[in-house]
């Protein structure tokens, strides 16, 4: 059966945060709706899934105010009747191998061992998932571990399905077979469906209402889709809510290459137990005044070419050079505090790379490991701060950041030292329009001011709107009749 929802002045403030991620939110879902969640950056879309989900409790993990139901009872209390998918599907896969992770949530509520592996099987092909039980979950793609993860919740049948960006990580073919999932799923559900995502218009026809959400207070548009986007959808994309339109423009016509920065050779990646090399043969240079955009599908090689060129990673064959300065060893042998003043990268999961209790210290880290003097630091900390919208939260612990406002954090990190060479994985994953306007526009910036940026990404409106030279991975390797920008 469907659930219903109920926010009555409802509130949430996470653990060691001033600000509240939502207050004064009244809301009601009727059993059955299926609604999209918009919202700018940092509105506490996600907040309200996990408290939905039953994941916060207060005064564990932050302070409530108001109340806030699903079917009549605290939301907490939902015990089964909630199923949430994350943006990030390994985040939430706990088993080793398909079948028991499908398996995992209907033993932890207490479905009789007869009924399980029929319900497994049933759950896995309604997703059209053709691996066997025994198939390890970490030899999936990412499409495939979303479905895996949306099967997860088909299994315990909840009345209220809670879809966090779903699609966030996905190459677009991988993220059209979620979506397909998502469709034929919940079409044989009478499920109640409250979705967020920042780009709408591939999910449209998956929800009858737009729920638009404030920061910090309230909901701003609620109603049909079409008339909410006709009626707000200027003043919607001013406040960053990606309402449909046309794709970004293009900042600049595509830049001739400048002087190499980093060069790759030959370079074969071999991880262990692996089928295959997750590199094999690469060669790739990255030239100074230019943005160099890396895609592919999931799986293809994209991180792991990020790595090897911010030397993060070593090879199994082949080298890497950089050639654009620094000291006189080897590239592979550079210590960490020339590699922060020279390479600045963001990593796939920002929170891999949070040394700092603060969001002010944490930009201060690279500004100190290179000597910056504590005036220059303290500005170069504040116009970051500033630029990416990250002011109000100068003192906060990054681990308490948003999805969206952590990847604007690494991505300060790594611009905080003006290095020569900057490789990003993802660096518009989660944002609003206008906090990916602003990510846009400074990344034009640090190509202009001559410094060679490399982006692996999904982003189709980034790589059209920035990228001067496109390669393509596929299984380790380039597509060798890939055509570039331009």
């Amino acid at each position: 059966m469907s659930a219903a929802v109920e926010a009555r002045d409802w509130g949430w403030r996470h653990a060691g945060r001033r600000g509240w991620a939502v207050r004064h939110l009244d809301l009601v879902l009727q059993a059955g709706e299926r609604v999209l969640l918009l919202g700018p950056s940092g509105a506490g879309k996600s907040t309200l899934l996990a408290a939905l989900a039953g994941l916060l409790r207060a005064p564990d993990s932050g302070d409530e105010e108001g109340t806030l139901r699903v079917d009549g009872g605290p939301a907490g209390d939902a015990t089964g009747r909630a199923g949430l998918v994350f943006q990030d599907p390994s985040s939430s896969l706990v088993m080793g191998r398909v079948g028991d992770e499908v398996a995992f949530g209907l033993e932890n509520l207490a479905v009789p061992v007869a009924q399980i592996w029929d319900r497994v099987a049933g759950s896995l092909a309604a997703v059209d998932f053709k691996y066997p039980l025994a198939h390890p979950t970490d030899r999936l793609s990412g499409g495939e571990q979303q479905r895996l993860a949306i099967a997860d919740v088909v299994a315990v049948s909840p009345g209220l399905w809670l879809l966090d960006e779903p699609t966030a990580n996905l190459d677009p073919d991988g993220s059209a077979l979620v979506l397909a999932t998502l469709r034929r799923v919940l079409d044989a559900s009478a499920a109640t469906l409250l979705l967020v995502e920042h780009r709408v218009a591939p999910v449209l026809d998956l929800v009858d209402r737009v729920v638009v959400l404030e920061p910090g207070g309230g909901v701003v548009a609620d109603g049909c889709p079409t008339a909410v986007f006709a009626r707000q959808g200027r003043a919607l994309r001013a406040a960053g809510v990606w309402a449909p339109g046309p794709a970004p423009a293009r900042l600049a016509p595509p830049r001739p290459a400048g002087p190499p920065v980093v060069v790759a050779e030959g370079v074969v990646v071999d991880y262990p137990l692996a089928e295959m090399p997750a590199l094999d043969g690469v060669d790739v240079t990255a030239y100074g005044g230019q943005v160099l955009a890396v895609t592919g599908a999931n799986g293809s090689g994209k991180s792991t070419l990020a790595l090897v060129l911010a030397s993060l990673l070593a090879t199994s064959a082949g080298r890497v050079r950089f050639v654009a300065g620094g000291p006189a060893r080897p590239y592979a042998k550079w210590r960490p505090r020339d590699l922060v003043r020279w390479v600045g990268t963001v990593f796939q999961e920002p929170e891999h790379q949070f040394v700092a209790s603060t969001v002010a210290a944490e930009l201060a880290v690279g500004p100190r490991r290179t000597g910056m003097a504590g005036d220059a630091s303290a500005r170069r900390v504040g116009e970051l701060l500033d630029r990416l919208g990250l002011v109000a939260l100068a003192e906060a612990n990054p681990f308490t950041l948003s999805g969206g406002e952590k990847r604007r954090l690494s991505v300060a990190t790594a611009l905080a030292t003006d290095p020569a060479l900057l490789v990003l994985d993802e660096p518009t994953f989660g944002q609003d329009a206008c906090t990916w306007d602003e990510l846009a526009a400074l990344l034009a910036e640090q190509r202009d001011a001559g410094r060679a940026v490399v982006v692996v990404t999904h982003d189709a409106d980034l790589v059209g709107a920035l990228a001067d030279r496109q390669i393509r991975l596929s299984a380790g390797r380039l597509e060798p009749s890939y055509a570039p920008v331009g």
